[in-house]
């Protein structure tokens, strides 16, 4: 019988919570098939068999929190497909030597008639009905702790060994009016166990906010030239790069121009020193059902527009379908978000430590505005912001570094010739 673990999963991950059992008990796996999906922080995880053989039983079921080395399930090298841990009870049953049944008085049979219908209702494992039927337990008095309600040898033995409430002849309590339950609700409320990764996210978003000097600066850009360089450009674009010309790449291009212009902004603090990176891995925030995560376009300023187009497109994919490894997600220095998607006008994002940098895009709303000549046109405008760490950015650069963005924008004519 070998003991199915946790192995060691990453540097950075030392616990998960059980998503999904790929396989029931009784099932047959090979070795490197993979048995069971682990929620982590960061990214779901496929842990594979290191053995051959049947699974025998599952410990840790879905739902349940587990660390690196924990026990999660059973395997027998020299089981055959069907059996489980319940069958083997069951044939172990059958094998000992039976003795004469006792003659009990006809009032107890009925009993445990009754008894064994209520077990029968009860989900219960093989075994923790053999142990209920030893010890004449009613598994339907079973409490037990299991997410799923099924009832486990280890909830049988705690309940034979719960202190017995022995009733003696007493008076009877004077009535009460029946209480109800007390919240800190008047009205009906659903309670959800919030995700690993939400958690994660709701941890590292409250500790940039206690660990850093963040500010947000805002500033308009005129997306006309985008838009209509982009309407010119998106069917022959499309046919030579089989992806599509969207906003991003141009977003991508101006911070790496940005950044190159402002270094700060593509820094991080490690100690009492500044790292001042010299790649340009841009992250790329990305809505999922699970949460927000930020894959990385990795090498921004050596790749054209269609190569950051083809890269923001394969890594939307993997990202929504849980498919985004632990490299997709590690090492970027300055992040882009787009709340435009879903119909923001502003909004000031948070940084993704230990970056020092992240910009916000916005919806394009047409507006009114004065030009040079005093006229007054209709223009698709954006309210782009930057949220900067203090610390190590003054207002003076993020400004600048926001305008430099604004004027590569609406002139995105020099964007294509380097790009």
């Amino acid at each position: 019988m070998q003991e199915i673990k946790i192995p060691e999963l990453a540097e950075s991950i030392t616990e998960g919570t059980i998503a999904e059992w790929l396989v029931k008990e009784g099932d047959k796996v090979e070795k490197g098939d993979a048995i069971v999906e682990l929620e982590t922080d960061k990214v779901n995880v496929e842990v594979n068999s290191e053995f051959t053989g049947v699974i025998t039983e599952i410990i840790s079921t879905e739902g349940e929190d587990v660390s690196v080395g924990d026990i999660i399930g059973k395997l027998d090298e020299n089981g055959e497909a069907g059996a489980s841990s319940g069958d083997e009870e069951s044939k172990k049953e059958e094998e000992a030597p039976k003795e004469e049944p006792k003659k009990e008085p006809a009032v107890e049979n009925k009993q445990e008639t009754a008894s064994e219908q209520n077990n029968g209702n009860v989900i219960a494992s093989p075994a923790a009905r053999k142990r209920a039927r030893e010890l004449g337990i009613d598994l339907s008095e079973v409490q037990t702790r299991d997410p799923l309600g099924r009832v486990r040898p280890d909830d049988v033995n705690a309940h034979n060994n719960a202190p017995k409430n022995e009733s003696a002849p007493s008076k009877p309590a004077p009535k009460e009016e029946p209480k109800s339950e007390k919240t800190e609700f008047d009205k009906p409320v659903e309670r959800v166990k919030m995700t690993r990764r939400r958690q994660t996210i709701a941890k590292n978003l409250v500790e940039v906010q206690h660990n850093t000097a963040m500010l947000t600066t805002f500033n308009e850009v005129d997306m006309t030239s985008v838009m209509e360089l982009r309407k010119q450009r998106k069917d022959k674009f499309l046919e030579k790069n089989g992806v599509k010309l969207g906003f991003m790449s141009f977003f991508a291009k101006a911070v790496v121009g940005a950044l190159k212009e402002f270094p700060l902004l593509n820094a991080e603090i490690q100690g009492n020193e500044l790292v001042i990176k010299k790649f340009y891995d841009i992250g790329i925030a990305v809505s999922t059902d699970d949460g927000l995560v930020v894959p990385v376009v990795r090498d921004a300023d050596r790749k054209d527009f269609a190569g950051i187009e083809q890269d923001i497109v394969d890594l939307g994919k993997k990202a929504r379908d849980n498919k985004l490894s632990l490299n997709d997600l590690q090492g970027g220095s300055f992040t882009i978000t787009n709340g435009g998607t879903f119909g923001s006008m502003m909004s000031t994002p948070i940084l993704n430590a230990p970056q020092v940098g992240i910009l916000g895009m916005h919806n394009i709303i047409k507006r009114p505005i004065a030009m040079p000549d005093d006229s007054i046109e209709v223009r698709p405008m954006m309210y782009i912001a930057l949220s900067y760490d203090h610390r190590i950015v003054d207002g003076k650069e993020a400004v600048q570094f926001l305008v430099r963005i604004k004027q590569m924008l609406e002139d995105p004519y020099d964007l294509l010739l380097e790009g």
